[in-house]
């Protein structure tokens, strides 16, 4: 088999041999030496998000705004709880 030019592309191209010329996961599988269940998440990501499939190393996908700023927010909990300022203790406890 010849070297893979990008991991991306070697997926891409897997997925079109199943899609485009209609053969079964399971030769693919076999012709490129990957497992079924794996070849089978790439159809599914592709799926899902064509144009955000497959992003590489270092490269994430693009967050929706909400789950963004939740994680910001366990973020910042923590931090919120030392900033706080103790009660004062009450008069009759200063005995």
């Amino acid at each position: 088999m010849e070297g893979r030019k990008s991991m991306r592309e070697f997926k891409l191209e897997a997925v079109n041999l199943i899609k485009d010329r209609g053969m079964s996961s399971a030769q693919v599988a076999r012709d490129l030496v990957v497992h079924p269940t794996q070849l089978r998440n790439w159809v599914k990501a592709l799926a899902d998000d064509p144009q955000h499939s497959f992003p590489g190393r270092g490269q994430m996908k693009p967050e929706p705004g909400i789950a963004c700023l939740k994680r910001e927010v366990a973020k910042l909990k923590p931090n919120e709880t030392s900033l706080k300022k103790p009660w004062p203790a009450s008069p009759r406890n200063r005995r």
